[in-house]
């Protein structure tokens, strides 16, 4: 496999620039658990790639080596740490334009500018071969200003001064918030904290700030916040108390829903006509309610009653706009 091939390559790089002497086929062979044919290709792969691969016969034995001039570079990296942080730059797309995703750009761009040319290429090579693609996800460049003042409120521990606008009826309010956590879920940045008008720890969508200011005024995280256990019980941002949801998807989605998981407290159950049941202990049925209606007629709720009832009303608008 590719992946495989660059493995081994990048074992051969690793060996070769160890070897002041020089490699014997045999011996690379054993090494990279593989024939001698194959590495004979990886070594045509690295002098096609511009690496220094040089050979001299001893004794009646070929040996391989790289120039005596050729160095790795300075990065102390191995390649899966480098690869890792490319496939994270990746995972950071979505933030395009933020503190976060410019910081590791520049972080790569630091180490690339330590690697020698010919090993910067087939680490660009390595890292194509493995890709991450987006979901939907919010555009954020235009709130780098205010994710910055977010982290340094979270990390000083200074009170917000923000205007804010409520997702559901789009009206503007402004409160002050303590803010314990930024926090990256399903495509979107939140901020978690003690709001002083509601006196209650809230959860507020980064891009619906309008106004910020970060005041002068400390705060201190109550020892009795758990981030994770505030969190757990959510099937997306919604903090609410956790009910029991169940719900049985038809056969044609049985495979999708097993394969992946929806909530840490998920448990499944196959049934006998080829369809699955899914029970989880989750709060933010709203959120619950939009994820089941993106089944259309595969999914069912069976409890709560509420969920089930609110699905059923959402799923006779939808069909009455199309009568």
């Amino acid at each position: 496999m590719r992946g495989d091939q660059l493995a081994r390559q990048w074992q051969l790089i690793q060996r070769l620039a160890r070897s002041r002497s020089g490699a014997g086929l045999d011996e690379l062979a054993e090494e990279l658990d593989c024939v001698r044919r194959t590495v004979y290709r990886d070594l045509d792969a690295l002098m096609y790639a511009g690496f220094p691969v040089v050979s001299e016969k001893r004794d009646g034995r070929v040996y391989y080596r790289f120039l005596n001039s050729f160095r790795l570079g300075d990065v102390p990296f191995t390649a899966d740490e480098i690869l890792a942080l490319a496939f994270g730059e990746d995972l950071l797309r979505t933030l395009e334009g933020t503190v976060f995703h410019d910081s590791i750009r520049s972080a790569l761009a630091k180490i690339r500018a330590g690697l020698g040319p010919q090993l910067s290429g087939y680490l660009e090579r390595l890292a194509e071969s493995f890709r991450v693609l987006p979901g939907p996800h919010k555009r954020y460049a235009e709130y780098r200003d205010t994710i910055r003042a977010l982290n340094d409120a979270v990390l000083e521990r200074r009170t917000l001064r923000m205007r804010y606008r409520t997702g559901s009826t789009g009206a503007e309010h402004e409160r002050e918030l303590d803010p314990y956590r930024v926090w990256y879920r399903n495509g979107g940045l939140y901020v978690i904290g003690h709001d002083h008008r509601s006196d209650e720890i809230r959860t507020f969508a980064v891009d619906r700030i309008l106004e910020l200011a970060v005041g002068e005024r400390h705060f201190e995280v109550p020892a009795s916040f758990d981030f994770d256990s505030y969190t757990a019980s959510a099937f997306g941002v919604i903090s609410e108390p956790a009910v029991v949801v169940r719900i049985r998807f038809d056969a044609r989605w049985r495979t999708h829903v097993a394969e992946h998981t929806w909530h840490p407290s998920q448990k499944l159950e196959a049934h006998p006509d080829g369809g699955i049941e899914l029970r989880m202990e989750v709060g933010g049925i709203t959120e619950v309610m939009n994820w089941v209606l993106s089944f259309g007629g595969g999914a069912e709720v069976l409890e709560p009653a509420s969920l089930r009832d609110a699905v059923a009303a959402e799923l006779r608008k939808g069909a009455a706009r199309y009568a």
